[in-house]
């Protein structure tokens, strides 16, 4: 089965909405995604931190979607209007299906005014 192995919904100040299987995220890490949808590529030359986990800032949508890269896996992380929505994967799941999960929910909760 092809998963999103740590699908997370987190509250743009900080609380977290909704779970993953090993907790939560650091405020600082939050604060960095958070600072690179209000300037783009801010996380370019450091590279995104979640958890022990660097990931290599790649091609996203500016104030939307930041994507990130690790070996065969990554990182899709959408905004919605209170939310962070991030989904970290691994092979054989690919970073387009990833990215259509994490995209889809994000969209839905901004249909829902989130």
């Amino acid at each position: 089965m092809q998963e999103c192995r740590t699908p997370t919904v987190q509250h743009i100040h900080g609380r977290v909405l909704g779970y993953p299987a090993r907790g939560a995220f650091k405020a600082e890490e939050m604060a960095n995604i958070m600072k690179d949808f209000d300037e783009p590529g801010h996380l370019a030359p450091t590279g995104m931190f979640l958890g022990p986990t660097k990931y290599m800032v790649i091609q996203g949508e500016p104030g939307a979607v930041i994507r990130g890269k690790k070996g065969s896996g990554g990182v899709t992380v959408k905004k919605t209007g209170q939310a962070l929505i991030i989904g970290i994967y691994d092979e054989p799941m690919t970073p387009g299906q990833c990215n259509l999960v994490v995209e889809r929910l994000g969209d839905y909760l901004i249909e829902q005014g989130m």
